[in-house]
């Protein structure tokens, strides 16, 4: 299969067949996955379903090398993690599919990303190497070709003069950036911006204290006068993202989809419209892994837009927890 294809998927049934070739190719070419599924009794042959398909809980990232092909490792992308925690390592053969996929996921939702200025308020992401998300971003600004695209690492003011001065150009402005470094930046300034979307990223990472998304954007929308905040949703493991444009309910580009597992059986996909971890079918990891059990909590809906209300601990995946080595 062409990782191009994935690009091209136009209903349910592309994306089906689409996702069984895919699992197909990283049965037969991934050895973790293949042991994985081994365990489960799960073949290609017994797959009438993509709720047959086994998802991989997303821990063993941090413990194998999850990888389909033998081609030569181009990039390894690295979670932050906490002190002293084992990070996760998503080693990408094909940086050029990654690209392909998150400029296309960004204009599905977004336009032409050279309409944009775009803003980067990543600390915590720029203090360290190995970042999947600023290696998006840093792209993303390079691709806008506005000269005022950039990354702020502390220059809160410098930022806030920024902002303020190209909202008032009427300039189309995407500011992206990590929760708590968003809302210390509401604090250099008072905000009331019009032409201006404002994306989070999540994560305190430690700065703060946590909030739930309904508080959180409030203070945010009050911060900048903006009625909505935007959201992102990727993570390491994963070569796609999710958008939201208001209420945390986020849609994902046509090559990806979510699905929730019951969370007293970690190997049973349910009903939508109902709470459970999150599994996600990322068809730009078909050099990696597809198929995800993440530790996330959420609802997905009849017309596959979702939303993320917690995390599980790391009990979790009990039921999936079937490898020793």
């Amino acid at each position: 299969m062409n990782s191009n294809t994935i690009f091209n998927i136009s209903n349910d049934a592309d994306f089906e067949a689409l996702t069984f070739q895919t699992f197909k190719h990283q049965f037969e070419n991934n050895s973790t996955y293949r042991s994985f599924c081994d365990l489960l009794y799960k073949h290609p042959s017994d797959i009438k379903r993509i709720e047959d398909i086994p998802f991989l809980p997303i821990e063993f990232f941090k413990s194998h090398e999850i990888v389909s092909n033998k081609n030569t490792i181009q990039e390894t992308f690295t979670s932050s993690g906490t002190t002293g925690s084992t990070p996760s390592k998503h080693h990408v053969t094909d940086l050029l599919l990654y690209e392909k996929s998150y400029l296309k996921g960004f204009t599905h939702f977004y336009g032409n990303v050279e309409e944009y200025v775009i803003l980067a308020l990543l600390p915590n992401y720029l203090e360290r190497t190995g970042s999947s998300l600023t290696y998006m971003v840093n792209d993303l600004i390079k691709r806008s070709k506005q000269e005022e695209s950039g990354f702020y690492l502390h220059d809160l003011k410098g930022l806030s003069e920024k902002l303020i001065q190209l909202d008032q150009q009427g300039k189309k402005v995407l500011l992206i950036g990590v929760s708590f470094a968003l809302l210390d930046l509401t604090e250099t300034s008072q905000f009331n911006l019009k032409h201006t979307t404002i994306m989070e990223t999540g994560g305190m990472k430690g700065r703060r204290k946590e909030m739930i998304r309904t508080e959180l954007h409030q203070l945010l929308c009050e911060g900048f006068g903006v009625a909505e905040i935007h959201s992102e949703y990727g993570m390491t493991e994963l070569l796609s993202q999710g958008y939201s444009k208001g209420n945390g309910i986020f849609e994902t580009p046509p090559w990806m989809k979510l699905y929730t597992r019951d969370p007293e059986d970690a190997l049973t996909l349910q009903l939508n419209g109902k709470s459970g971890g999150i599994n996600v079918i990322d068809l730009a990891n078909r050099n990696s892994c597809s198929f995800i059990a993440t530790q996330d909590l959420g609802k997905v809906y009849t017309n596959g837009t979702f939303e993320i209300i917690g995390r599980f601990d790391h009990s979790d995946i009990r039921g999936c927890n079937l490898m020793v080595f």
